[in-house]
């Protein structure tokens, strides 16, 4: 079991304090959903946060002597590790980040999203997936790369870029569609902020690299040293997301900045769903070709999660 570096043992905290175990297999889009909504449950209450790695696959580490009071996770690992957990820390809540597909009785709150259509008495959905963006996060994210920014002229696009998944297809042709896509944002005068995931394909990357990587008006983030992610967020005036990832829209919707959804090949399925919320929600538009500017209320489902915890763990909020 690997804790995180703010972890440290109950004695050192006071009685008021409460104990939450952020259970993933490290994976970043993971491990950021249970976290994000253990930060928000954090602000509401005197919280210390234990992020805690478990194998996906292979023995679960010992818990430990550290109790907690209120379990977190996501993933399957997650799942595999609560039930190990549930008998080592029986008076803990326990809650599981999406749909579990099994154990739905291990938890005490399940929080899978709206697209899912997953039902029970210990069911919570949301639009989206729970994340850590927040006003605060944007504003401290922006300043370690505050020069880096301020040589790209605005108006700005964050381009968030994913890949391959179980509904959608990152295809050739796709990745034809896109870069012909970010010329034309480029030919419009725009500076684009482009990241990339772990489930971008090479090829594209390297398309990226061809066409972008001397323009002074882009900035490529392909995963060396220190990410830009909340900066891209908090910068933009656009933000681009392919639609394969649920993480990625819903952070982007949690800014208040106007979100193009970028298409990508395959059968979306149960994510239409999520396309057509978003849009309700008035956050997210498909790209047609033409820049517009809207206002909407940034999407805040994590905290209505966390005060749902909050309620659970009959705590009031500490002012």
């Amino acid at each position: 079991m690997t804790l995180g570096v703010e972890s440290r043992s109950t004695k050192t905290m006071s009685a008021d304090h409460k104990t939450c175990f952020v259970v993933s297999d490290g994976r970043r889009g993971i491990e950021n959903q249970a976290l994000g909504l253990g930060e928000a449950l954090a602000r509401k209450m005197a919280l210390q946060i234990m992020p805690i790695q478990v194998p996906r696959t292979g023995a679960i580490p010992d818990p430990g002597s550290i109790a907690p009071d209120i379990w977190i996770g996501c993933g399957r690992a997650a799942v595999r590790a609560a039930r190990l957990h549930k008998r080592a820390f029986p008076k803990a809540k326990f809650v599981y980040v999406q749909d579990p597909r099994a154990g739905h009785e291990l938890f005490d709150l399940i929080v899978p999203p709206f697209h899912d259509d997953l039902k029970g008495p210990n069911v919570l959905p949301i639009l989206g997936s729970p994340n850590r963006v927040t006003p605060a996060r944007l504003k401290d994210g922006v300043e370690p790369f505050k020069a880096r920014i301020a040589t790209l002229a605005g108006p700005r696009i964050a381009v968030l870029i994913g890949g391959d998944s179980k509904h959608h297809h990152f295809t050739p042709a796709v990745g034809h569609y896109l870069l012909e896509r970010l010329e034309d944002l480029r030919d419009l005068g725009a500076s684009l902020m482009i990241t990339t995931s772990r489930r971008t394909p090479e090829a594209f990357v390297g398309l990226l690299k061809t066409r972008f990587m001397d323009d002074s008006r882009v900035w490529l983030h392909e995963g060396e040293g220190p990410n830009p992610y909340f900066a891209f967020l908090a910068s933009a005036n656009w933000i681009f997301v392919t639609e394969d990832s649920t993480n990625m829209l819903t952070e982007a919707a949690a800014t208040g900045t106007p979100v193009y959804r970028l298409p990508l090949e395959g059968k979306p399925s149960k994510f239409t769903r999520l396309y057509e919320q978003l849009e309700g929600h008035g956050s997210v538009r498909p790209w047609l070709g033409q820049l517009e500017d809207w206002t909407y209320s940034p999407l805040r489902e994590t905290e209505r999660v966390a005060q749902r915890l909050l309620e659970m763990m009959g705590q009031k909020p500490d002012l």
